[in-house]
């Protein structure tokens, strides 16, 4: 259990040209992210654990209500908790529980993690997830990951007796087959000592790795929800959340007005690798995780989209860049860069924003992300990838299409062979009037400085909510909010999408 802190600690020290020297055997201590599950059956009478647990519940049980009676389900403080890897922990963050930050134990665990600082009324709230963990640490008869730690499910075990648990969050799967962190490792260390890309190394397998991980996710949500059913819970008594894992980094750096250089700002890498884990790594181990959460029964929370806009070094990152820790790892260990590409205050306040919306949403799957830049999320039914679509012109049997496959500021729009891939995937957000590219949720169709006269050209710009970038759609026509009269449309094939007046040609009809 831990208090919320309201401030962000400060960084200790950064150290870009100790970035240069140091990160081909600094970075192996980067570690990953982790997703949650729930129930669906009534549980029975609560199962007697073993003497070494239960001293621990009962020495808890004491400290919380000053005896060590299990009590009934309905009288007992509420509580939520989270397990998982260092997605969920509070890597990145600072702010550690000193006991969780020695040379014997690096599982981060931050008071300012989300789930100490969701709107969800509880009066207790856990956070036993540990920075580097994996499924084998928190499934029934799991190990250990450092001697002063329980296996993570025993932890839940305890708290489900002591407390009434309202919702158990499971961020887990990148330390398992994908290993998300010493992957993001060698993509910095190449970029640093000028190897090459690594997206040729890494994407060949990249889908097989988010096979291997599923089946051990879908495992670890079945332990979790057997763990509470032995604490005599009922699968409908809490909520079971799988959260997914949002990507880091992007390209779309350089359209950042402050934007500081690579190495000062910490998104070292290559402008290609960048793209690669953003529009193919990233939304392939989402669709592995969602998978395993929908085969499990877990409820969902896609957030593979939550830090589109936000990644490192764009404007208002909500993302730890590259980072050593050279206060507490000199010379350098392999834990010197562990906090690098991590969530950052900001980012855990955006998790607990969507935690929140979806737990009093009621819905099974959900995502979240911030469709305008305002910094704050918001939560939308059913995952990214049943939302977007490709939008078709009747005339011409063209796509629309991001020029390039580009997500940047101006990327013309056009009329393109339809072939599926994300530059020619669009969502129309009907509460906005803004429609998004699938590269990105951070750019939208765009009418450059609110022209709409006719063959005034569409383009891709960062998403703001203006009112140049509100579209009504109408049927199979999509027209300017501002300007009823015109509509998109593509005049023919590979042309580029332009402001036409409205003259209900197939022309200016998308399906």
């Amino acid at each position: 259990m831990a208090r919320v802190r309201t401030k962000p600690t400060k960084p200790r020290l950064r150290s870009t040209v100790a970035a240069v020297a140091a990160i081909a055997a600094a970075l192996g201590g980067v570690t990953a992210i982790t997703p949650m599950a729930q129930a669906a059956t009534p549980a029975g009478a609560v199962t007697p654990l073993s003497p070494e647990l239960e001293a621990i519940r009962a020495a808890e049980a004491t400290k919380i209500y000053g005896d060590s009676a299990i009590r009934p389900l309905n009288e007992r403080k509420t509580g939520l908790i989270s397990l998982g890897d260092s997605e969920i922990s509070g890597e990145g963050v600072g702010n550690y529980d000193p006991a969780t930050n020695t040379s014997a134990n690096q599982c981060h665990r931050s008071p300012d993690s989300a789930i100490h600082r969701t709107g969800i009324p509880a009066d207790l709230t856990f956070n036993v997830a540990c920075s580097g963990g994996y499924t084998g640490n928190i499934k029934i008869g799991g190990s250990k990951q450092y001697a002063d730690e329980l296996v993570q499910s025993d932890s839940l075990a305890i708290k489900a007796r002591n407390t009434k648990i309202k919702m158990v969050l499971l961020v887990a799967g990148a330390n398992d087959d994908l290993q998300f962190g010493p992957v993001m490792t060698d993509c910095v260390t190449r970029w640093v000592l000028s190897q090459g890309t690594c997206e040729p190394k890494y994407s060949p397998g990249w889908q097989a790795r988010v096979d291997g991980l599923k089946p051990k996710v879908e495992s670890t949500v079945a332990d979790l929800k057997t763990v509470m059913r032995d604490a005599g819970y009922a699968d409908s008594d809490y909520k079971l959340v799988v959260m997914g894992y949002p990507s880091p980094i992007g390209p779309d750096f350089y359209d950042n007005p402050n934007f500081p250089g690579k190495l000062p700002g910490g998104c070292a890498g290559y402008d290609s690798d960048a793209t690669w884990g953003r529009n193919y790594a990233v939304p392939t181990f989402e669709k592995g995780m969602r998978a395993a959460a929908l085969a499990s029964g877990a409820t969902y929370l896609d957030n593979s989209r939550l830090f589109h806009g936000h990644e490192v070094c764009m404007e208002d990152t909500w993302a730890r860049g590259l980072y050593l820790d050279l206060g507490d790892h000199f010379p350098w260990d392999e834990n010197t860069a562990r906090q690098s590409f991590h969530p950052n205050y900001r980012g855990h306040g955006a998790f607990a924003s969507c935690l929140t919306q979806l737990y009093d949403s009621g819905l099974r799957e959900a995502s979240c992300a911030d469709p305008a830049s305002t910094g704050t999320p918001v939560l939308q039914a059913g995952a990214w990838d049943s939302l977007y679509a490709p939008l078709k012109n009747e005339a011409t049997g063209n796509c629309l299409d991001s020029y390039g496959g580009s997500s940047a500021n101006e990327t013309k729009v056009v009329g393109w062979d339809c072939h599926g891939g994300r530059n020619q995937g669009w969502w129309y957000d009907s509460a906005k009037k803004s429609v998004h590219i699938e590269l990105t949720h951070d750019r939208c169709l765009d009418a450059p400085g609110a022209n709409y006269g006719a063959g005034t050209g569409l383009i891709l710009w960062n998403c703001h909510g203006g009112a140049n970038q509100q579209f009504v759609r109408d049927g199979a026509t999509l027209h300017p909010a501002a300007a009823p009269g015109m509509c998109l449309t593509v005049a023919a094939a590979h042309e580029p999408l332009r402001l036409q007046t409205c003259n209900g040609s197939a022309n200016q009809r998308f399906v």
